[in-house]
């Protein structure tokens, strides 16, 4: 009975993994402003941007979506999605070069 009771209620999450996870995500957005307030240029300022970016949507994913605690659909609903678009960009860049050849050879160099 009480077994059916507690499941009935669902699982409860203490109140202060909420609040460092509130307390992270400031932390990472405030490094973002400051990325730009330190008017970072070039390849470390779009790479800082995307690292605080993928770590606040991971914290939210695994938090807020209660992702963390569900094993197998994590790697099912964030590493395999992830993982086919990467594939599919080193796919894109390796025929890049074969693309902008063949475009260079059929209309020749622009005037």
């Amino acid at each position: 009975m009480a077994q059916a009771a507690a499941h009935a209620q669902g699982q409860q999450h203490p109140i202060t993994l909420y609040l460092v996870v509130w307390i992270w995500l400031f932390i990472l957005s405030a490094c973002s402003y400051f990325v730009d307030y330190f008017q970072l240029q070039g390849l470390l300022r779009y790479s800082l941007i995307l690292l605080f970016m993928m770590l606040k949507a991971g914290l939210i994913i695994a938090v807020f979506m209660h992702m963390a605690w569900e094993r197998l659909s994590l790697v099912y609903a964030i590493l395999v999605p992830i993982s086919a678009v990467l594939v599919f960009v080193a796919i894109m860049v390796l025929e890049s070069d074969h693309t902008l050849f063949s475009r260079l050879s059929f209309f020749g160099p622009g005037t």
